[in-house]
């Protein structure tokens, strides 16, 4: 009996040391031996990009699983701010925005996470995430130590970072590296005054611990505004850049420490009427080995790019804006399925580190539902009642989406004609105001297009009275450089002749809530309208059903629009995207198997902003196995940011 108590007693005092030798997780910059450090030993990480709000939830788990079997450690994503907090104080982490139960499928998975939560994240997303409301003060100085800005900052990481503490690798989590802002260096305000504010923010909600870091372009002159004691600085460069220069910029930031590319850029963004962008996999791969040889910790951005789905999408100036698709030429595509370059990447990562054991997920099956009957069912102007739920505004002059409460879509300025115009008169917008793209009707008849910064006059008829009705289309905000607080609608006057536009009825068109709800399905269909160059804007719908004796259905799938010009497209109330074959590169449209019934028909509503092609040829949208975002096209963008 003795004996037992002495074992026991024993027992328990070996239970009581361990207890307090064993150490609580830690994760460090180790400036001594340039290395982090992860539970006290050496570490680096070998990373992907995933945006977990350009892939659906019901994917999220897929995709990480590819990540990890291609031998990646950390996943890194953006937060972006405008797509938690759509209208102040309003949040939203449900369902797609489920940001916490992305990050436990990060862990539950084994994959480590570099969190970078902005507040101003860039990342070809609209405004760079952060939201257009902060617009509403005209004069704002994003990103700066302005007043209204920082206060809104305030409150959006007072409710954001205490929900990211607990993932924090400390505190058993899978988050190990915090960026604070995102390419501070390449902005034009260098306020050195706003980027201690954000660290000195962090720290007082996430604590003492976490490693903060920020990430600059490889070169000094981006790290003389990006980089700040008390956060690490990194570089970002793709496998054109001169590996061991853009490090050096590094080392001159960073004597010590760890190398870090914190975007490795596998691919490159793309915009309408450009070409898609490809990298070849024998680039990345040699450039990957150069640096993992080098002992660097390296994130592949993108990984995986998913799909801008909505209105989403950002854009560059001179003003271009970005594709639904946003594929980057990834090692996954935007559907998530494997590529030559995922499998030469993970040879590369073979070499450095074990790759997982068990299965590799296979790409996800596509079916090719056919073609669809489409409907035209009214034009924008005849569904003002049924679109406009906050009824129409009169203002003298034009007011912009912030001024009407709409951040993203399309809104509608009517007014009349205040002289004869029987012979053809300029419709101009002088100060290049049209953001982003206006569609022009006199007395419902298509008259013309004006586009922001390419087409800023045009010429109409029509008498002194008649109806002027102009669309105009938020084709997303600016997402990087210094033109970044991009208002939309008419931002300036429009002049008619020599004639000051005025007296405005202004509708604000809430388009998605509308086809959530069905409202357009219940107003009949019209005939189509003779063959023209240009009609005005309207609705067309269409239904199809999927069997429910095939088994596996329903599948993803690509939809593509033969013969129509540019638009938006819903099917079963939710948001594809924006489609522009007329222009391209990006043809079809990702459509995931989730959005599918094979108990309903699946119903399908188009808004066809140029001309359908009802009249010359079938009026029909298709279903296909395959996508295409590489169409050549005959326009070109000057635009490129950075060095891939």
């Amino acid at each position: 009996m003795d004996l037992n108590r002495a074992s026991a007693a024993l027992l328990l005092l070996t239970l009581m040391q361990l207890s307090f030798t064993t150490a609580a997780p830690s994760f460090s910059v180790d400036y001594k031996h340039n290395r982090f450090l992860k539970d006290g030993k050496h570490f680096r990480y070998i990373s992907g990009s995933i945006h977990y709000n350009r892939i659906p939830r019901v994917y999220w788990k897929d995709r990480l699983l590819k990540m990890y079997m291609a031998g990646l450690n950390a996943i890194q994503t953006y937060i972006p701010w405008n797509f938690h907090e759509p209208t102040p104080g309003k949040y939203d982490f449900s369902g797609d925005r489920d940001l916490q139960h992305f990050l436990q499928l990060c862990k539950d998975l084994g994959l480590l996470v570099i969190l970078r939560p902005g507040p101003y994240i860039c990342a070809e997303w609209d405004m760079g995430g952060l939201p257009s409301w902060l617009l509403k003060k005209k004069d704002i100085v994003l990103r700066s130590s302005d007043a209204d800005y920082i206060a809104a900052v305030n409150k959006w990481m007072g409710k954001l970072l205490p929900m990211m503490k607990p993932y924090l690798y400390q505190n058993g989590g899978p988050i190990i590296t915090v960026q604070v802002e995102n390419e501070y260096g390449s902005y034009f305000s260098c306020d050195f005054d706003y980027l201690r504010h954000l660290v000195k923010l962090f720290r007082s909600h996430l604590g003492d611990e976490v490693v903060l870091f920020t990430t600059d372009g490889g070169s000094k002159t981006n790290l003389k505004c990006g980089s700040l004691q008390g956060a690490y600085a990194t570089v970002d460069f793709g496998p054109s850049a001169n590996v061991t220069a853009a490090f050096e910029a590094q080392r001159h930031a960073e004597p010590y420490g760890p190398l870090v590319n914190s975007e490795f850029y596998t691919g490159w963004l793309d915009h309408w009427g450009g070409h898609h962008s490809v990298v070849p996999t024998s680039v990345v791969v040699k450039v990957l080995n150069e640096m993992l040889e080098m002992g660097a910790s390296v994130n592949m951005y993108m990984f995986i790019g998913g799909t801008n789905f909505g209105y989403w999408n950002g854009a560059n100036t001179p003003y271009a804006p970005q594709p639904t698709s946003y594929d980057y030429d990834a090692p996954l595509t935007e559907a998530g399925d494997l590529t030559e370059k995922f499998f030469a990447i993970r040879d590369v990562i073979k070499k450095f580190r074990k790759i997982p054991d068990g299965m590799l997920p296979p790409s996800t099956p596509k079916f090719a539902y056919g073609k669809v009957t489409m409907k035209k069912v009214k034009t924008v102007s005849e569904s003002l009642e049924i679109l406009s739920f906050s009824g129409p505004v009169k203002s003298t002059y034009p007011l912009t989406f912030v001024d009407m409460d709409q951040s993203f879509g399309y809104m509608l300025y009517q007014t009349t004609l205040p002289i004869d115009c029987r012979k053809p008169t300029a419709l101009s917008s002088p100060l290049n105001g049209v953001n982003d793209r206006a569609y022009v009707t006199v007395d419902g008849v298509a008259a013309g297009i004006l586009e922001r910064d390419k087409i800023i006059t045009i010429n109409i008829t029509g008498k002194a009275g008649s109806r002027l009705d102009i669309l105009v289309e938020n084709m997303g905000r600016v997402n990087f450089g210094k033109n970044i607080n991009d208002f939309k609608g008419l931002v300036t006057n429009l002049t008619l002749g020599t004639n000051i536009l005025g007296n405005w009825t202004i509708y604000s068109l809430s388009i998605d809530e509308a086809v959530k709800q069905g409202l357009l399905w219940n107003t009949g269909s019209l005939q189509n309208s003779a063959p023209t160059v240009l009609s005005p804007p309207a609705f067309y719908s269409g239904s199809f059903s999927i069997p429910d004796d095939i088994p596996d259905l329903p599948q993803d799938t690509y939809i593509q629009f033969p013969d129509w010009k540019k638009g938006q497209v819903w099917i079963n109330g939710f948001n594809i995207g924006r489609y522009w074959p007329s222009r391209g590169p990006q043809i079809t449209l990702f459509v995931p198997a989730f959005l599918l019934s094979t108990s309903a028909l699946n119903n399908i509503t188009l808004l066809e902003l140029e001309a359908d092609p009802c009249s010359t040829g079938p009026c029909v949208v298709e279903f296909v196995n395959s996508p295409v975002i590489n169409s050549t096209t005959k326009y070109t963008i000057p635009f490129m940011r950075g060095t891939f």
